[in-house]
């Protein structure tokens, strides 16, 4: 019986989560957009220290140095960019994405535009949704959390990193959409790079912020659709065609 009433719920959430993205699809289907749905992670990791040292890192042009108490330190290794976990591992930026892949299952998309899904947006604080996109030949990390900026008082954070250096993710502009019920809310931006940390971006408020009340007007049944958009700057553009 028990076994009986465990597979039955595991059939209402497939078809929960099928129905979800099939109101999703609908929604973006004029654009022809891929939908992913994503589900919420309870965020395990709070590491300012390491936060601080790889935005200190970064303002000076350099990558951030090696977190372990090492008689020699090779400058070239990054600390791992998962915001959900205090990861002990290290490694150069090129292999951050198979780290992130195989280690955290953080999974990944390509195509210039997709709909990132994010399921149970009444969970409490803190929560986040993570998803990778692989797009003009780059790969980014696009985050949204649950976060009680003020207590008793949760906003949702929404920004895309780009797995790469800060001059790397000046090249690109990034755009996140809502669009529900007649109603559109857009925000447009240059990605910030993984070296400067998915905290200090979220403390600055360069991203996407929403409070609880706009983002139940955008949300349905406990779900918020949010279509990305990656492009190059223009003045890339302008450089690449000089």
């Amino acid at each position: 019986m028990l076994f009986f009433t465990q597979c039955f719920g595991a059939v209402l959430d497939l078809i929960h989560l099928r129905f979800q993205h099939y109101k999703a699809k609908r929604v973006f289907s004029a654009a022809g957009q891929l939908v992913c749905v994503v589900n919420p992670t309870h965020s395990l990791k709070y590491a300012p220290t390491l936060c601080a040292a790889a935005q200190t890192s970064t303002e000076r042009g350099i990558l951030p140095p090696c977190h372990h108490h090492e008689a020699v330190h090779d400058p070239q290794l990054v600390p791992c960019m998962c915001p959900l976990f205090s990861c002990p591992w290290e490694g150069h930026l090129e292999v951050v994405v198979s780290h992130l892949r195989q280690t955290h299952h953080i999974n990944i998309l390509q195509g210039a535009e997709i709909v990132f899904l994010a399921t149970d947006m009444h969970l409490p604080a803190p929560t986040d949704w993570i998803i990778m996109h692989s797009c003009l030949g780059h790969q980014f990390l696009l985050v949204l959390r649950k976060q009680e900026k003020y207590e008793g008082h949760p906003q949702f954070f929404a920004t895309m990193m780009l797995i790469g250096t800060p001059t790397q993710a000046d090249n690109f502009t990034y755009r996140l959409e809502l669009n529900r019920n007649q109603r559109r809310l857009k925000w447009e931006a240059t990605p910030r790079s993984v070296l400067e940390c998915v905290d200090s971006v979220i403390s600055d408020g360069d991203c996407l912020v929403l409070n609880t009340s706009l983002a139940q007007l955008f949300s349905d049944n406990g779900s918020l659709a949010i279509g990305i958009a990656i492009t190059t700057s223009k003045v890339h553009n302008s450089e690449a065609e000089m």
